[in-house]
C-alpha cells in the first residue's frame, strides 16, 4: 500500500477502537470535553504545533501550519467569523451549562497533561514530517470516510454535532463549533496528508510517518478516555 493508504488504515483502526466514538454521550462527558478541549486547543496550537513549524524546512508547508494555528488561537476569518476556535468552544460550553469562570479557571486533567508530555516528544523532537502527522492525524477523522455508518458519512464532528444537539436541544447556529471544525479540519488535515504524500518517499520516511500516526492516535485515545472517565465522575 502507499504511505497514505497505510495512514488511512491507522486512522480507520483508531475510529474502530476508541471508546469515545462508540459509547453514549452524557452531560458530564460533554461538559468535561468543553473544559479540557478548550485548554487542549490552546496548548496544541500556541505551543506544540508551532514547534513543528519551526522545524519544517518547506516554506509553503510551514506557512500552512502557522495559518492553521492562527485560526485556532487568534482569529478564524474564513470559518469562524473572526473568532478563534477555543473561544467558540467556550461559548458552546456556556450553552450546555458551564459557567464562563469555570471554563476560564479549568485545569488540565492528569491524563491531559500526560498527553501534552507525549505530544511534546512526538512533535518537538522528531523530523518535521513526523511532526506534521502529529499535527493533523486526529483532525483527519473529521473527513467523512473513516469508520462505519454515520461516522463514515459525516465524520467525527458531524456525528458529535448531532449527539450534542439531541442531548442539549441546541439550535443549529449554537453548534457552530462542530460545523467550523469539520470544514477547517478537512483543510488542516489535507495539509498534513499532502506533505506526507509529497515528501515521505523522497526523505525515506514512509515507515516513520505511519509509525507517527499510530503513536499519536494512541495518545489521542488516552486523552479522550481521560475525558470520558472524568466526565463520568462529575
Amino acid at each position: 500500500m502507499s504511505v497514505i493508504a497505510r495512514m488511512d488504515k491507522v486512522v480507520n483502526d483508531f475510529v474502530a477502537r476508541c471508546r469515545w466514538f462508540h459509547e453514549p454521550l452524557t452531560r458530564g462527558r460533554a461538559r468535561m470535553f468543553a473544559l479540557q478541549h478548550r485548554l487542549n486547543t490552546r496548548q496544541r496550537n500556541s505551543v506544540l504545533k508551532l514547534k513543528v513549524a519551526t522545524n519544517c524546512s518547506d516554506w509553503d508547508t510551514r506557512m500552512r501550519i502557522i495559518r492553521a494555528c492562527s485560526e485556532e488561537v487568534i482569529a478564524d476569518h474564513e470559518h469562524g467569523g473572526g473568532r478563534p476556535h477555543w473561544q467558540i468552544l467556550e461559548d458552546l460550553g456556556v450553552r450546555i451549562g458551564l459557567k464562563r469562570r469555570e471554563l476560564d479557571q479549568a485545569r488540565p486533567l492528569p491524563s491531559t497533561e500526560l498527553a501534552w508530555a507525549a505530544w511534546e516528544g512526538l512533535m518537538a523532537n522528531r523530523h518535521w514530517l513526523e511532526g506534521i502527522v502529529a499535527n493533523t492525524c486526529a483532525e483527519r477523522i473529521n473527513v467523512p470516510r473513516y469508520g462505519k455508518g454515520a461516522f463514515r458519512k459525516y465524520g467525527w464532528f458531524g456525528v458529535e454535532r448531532r449527539r450534542w444537539q439531541n442531548l442539549f436541544h441546541l439550535q443549529d447556529d449554537e453548534l457552530e463549533f462542530f460545523e467550523l471544525h469539520t470544514e477547517a479540519d478537512i483543510e488542516h488535515s489535507d495539509t498534513g496528508w499532502r506533505a506526507v504524500e509529497k515528501f515521505a518517499r523522497k526523505l525515506h520516511l514512509e515507515d516513520a510517518a505511519v509509525a507517527a500516526c499510530e503513536r499519536n492516535l494512541h495518545v489521542w485515545e488516552h486523552y479522550l478516555n481521560g475525558i470520558a472517565a472524568a466526565g463520568d465522575a462529575r
